[in-house]
């Protein structure tokens, strides 16, 4: 997951952009990630908006996303948006 722009507006919704490859299967398989990912975001927004700012965030699923346990998806998700919160690898 990558933060293309900050925001200023801490009052905007974050907006967000996937990046998955016809490799991880098809458009269902994508489209469920999609939805999973994206709901999963939207909770974590409406419980601590610290935690999701906004701004613009780029989400790149892998193949390996496809079979992965949806627990084990969205636990690596809030691994990956702890990094670009915190700084944290950069």
């Amino acid at each position: 997951m990558t933060v293309l722009l900050p925001s200023p507006a801490a009052s905007e919704p974050p907006r967000l952009a996937f990046a998955v490859p016809r490799s991880v299967g098809p458009a269902v398989v994508r489209n469920r990630l999609r939805r999973r990912v994206r709901a999963h975001l939207s909770g974590v927004r409406g419980s601590n908006p610290e935690r999701f700012p906004s701004g613009a965030w780029l989400v790149a699923l892998s193949p390996a996303a496809a079979t992965m346990a949806a627990a084990d998806l969205l636990a690596d998700v809030d691994r990956c948006l702890e990094r670009c919160t915190t700084g944290v690898g950069r």
